[in-house]
């Protein structure tokens, strides 16, 4: 089978895939601004960004963007085209307008678009916190954005999402031609290690043995609840006095607005909370390598994970498979994947203090165990990659294939 994937950031969710399919001899091309270098396959094509056109109406400006794109890759396709290149299968992230013209090139290849976030300006990631105001001009802002998302439901062939929750965001008129699929989880790495040890500058190490409360978040910003979670700390560490913090994430902002006068949401933190934190005990590691990011969460005794009504992390579901005992919070993406005590705990998103001591009760629970096992086996049952997430993603395929053929 030829397949041809295409992603803004290769390899993005298609990691997984990209990867089986290489290795099972099909012909795999990969279309994007920037490659994974493990990503092994037949061919890459990359594209360099383009910026936003200073002329475009300012709402129309991420529109402009997203044609710019469709445009180039529909070149790139163009090109693959007159080189003797035809997929059976195109498969597309929609959110960048990438696969907008790609059926101009192929129109008996079936497309199938990858939808991430519909977006929505009331009940929604948009006006969940009321300490961050939606600016005047979001709403028409989101409306064009959408835009981009109308035109890709139209022009694909079928449609996945990752989860239950974004599928619901869907106009319902396109939810029967939505399957929600995740990409999985590879539960043969991402296990538990009771030997994992992290060694820090300085001399320090932590493994079995040590009270560390984890936070990972690609950014570190309100969207993943960083300001709840840094808010909790005093409480978290005035009762757990042997008690280190380990936070993994970037300082650059991914979602929603940077902080005024400040270059990153951690400085802002750390200036709002001096003098209220032991801050020798919390240590900012930054990215790590996939490897170090993973023995922060083996070691980890708690780990807090928090989010608007937004994308679920695969930090999340990561974290379960690693069998941490979670704290996290009581918002639909997460409350689709936790049970209350079964496989993890919820608080409110807000509550500062209820955060607090719900990870010193997680601590001290009894339960530990019980929860831990629960949890790494929710994420085989629901997301294991070569049992789940890879049968159903190429059946997926082999039909989109073949009803295309059908028609």
């Amino acid at each position: 089978m030829k397949v041809l994937f295409i992603h803004k950031d290769f390899p993005g969710q298609f990691k997984h895939i990209v990867r089986h399919l290489t290795k099972s001899g099909h012909q795999v091309v990969g279309i994007g601004q920037g490659c994974d270098p493990e990503s092994q396959m037949s061919r890459f094509c990359r594209y360099t960004p383009t910026s936003m056109h200073s002329l475009a109406h300012p709402l129309a400006q991420e529109f402009d963007l997203a044609v710019q794109n469709g445009h180039t890759v529909a070149d790139l396709c163009q090109s693959l085209k007159e080189s003797g290149f035809t997929p059976d299968v195109v498969v597309g992230h929609t959110g960048w307008g990438e696969t907008l013209f790609v059926k101009d090139v192929w129109p008996s290849t079936p497309l199938l678009g990858y939808f991430e976030f519909f977006y929505h300006f009331q009940d929604s990631d948009i006006d969940f916190d009321p300490e961050f105001p939606p600016s005047a001009d979001l709403a028409p802002r989101l409306r064009t954005r959408n835009a981009i998302n109308f035109m890709a439901l139209e022009t694909a062939d079928w449609r996945l999402t990752p989860t239950h929750w974004q599928h619901q965001r869907y106009p319902e008129t396109y939810r029967s031609r939505i399957s929600v699929l995740h990409e999985g989880i590879d539960t043969d790495v991402v296990k538990p290690n009771p030997w994992a040890r992290l060694y820090l500058a300085g001399g320090l190490s932590l493994g079995a043995g040590d009270t560390i409360v984890t936070f990972c978040a690609r950014s570190l910003e309100p969207y993943r609840g960083f300001h709840t979670f840094m808010r909790a700390l005093p409480r978290i560490l005035q009762r757990l006095p042997r008690a280190r913090v380990l936070i993994v994430g970037g300082d650059q902002v991914s979602c929603g607005p940077p902080p005024e006068g400040r270059l990153s949401w951690r400085e802002r933190l750390i200036e709002e909370l001096a003098g209220c934190i032991d801050f020798d005990r919390v240590h900012f590691l930054g990215w790590l390598p996939f490897r170090s990011y993973l023995t922060v969460l083996q070691i980890s005794t708690v780990h807090v994970y928090l989010t608007y009504p937004f994308i679920l992390s695969w930090s999340l579901l990561e974290a379960l498979s690693a069998g941490c005992l979670v704290v996290g919070s009581r918002t639909a993406p997460v409350e689709e994947v936790i049970t209350e005590g079964v496989n993890g705990y919820l608080v409110d998103f807000f509550d500062v203090e209820s955060l607090a001591e719900r990870v010193v009760a997680a601590i001290e629970t009894m339960e530990q165990n019980r929860v831990r096992k629960s949890a790494r086996m929710s994420v085989i049952e629901r997301f294991d990659l070569s049992r789940v997430a890879l049968p159903a993603y190429l059946d997926l395929l082999h039909r989109v294939r073949s009803q295309s053929h059908q028609a």
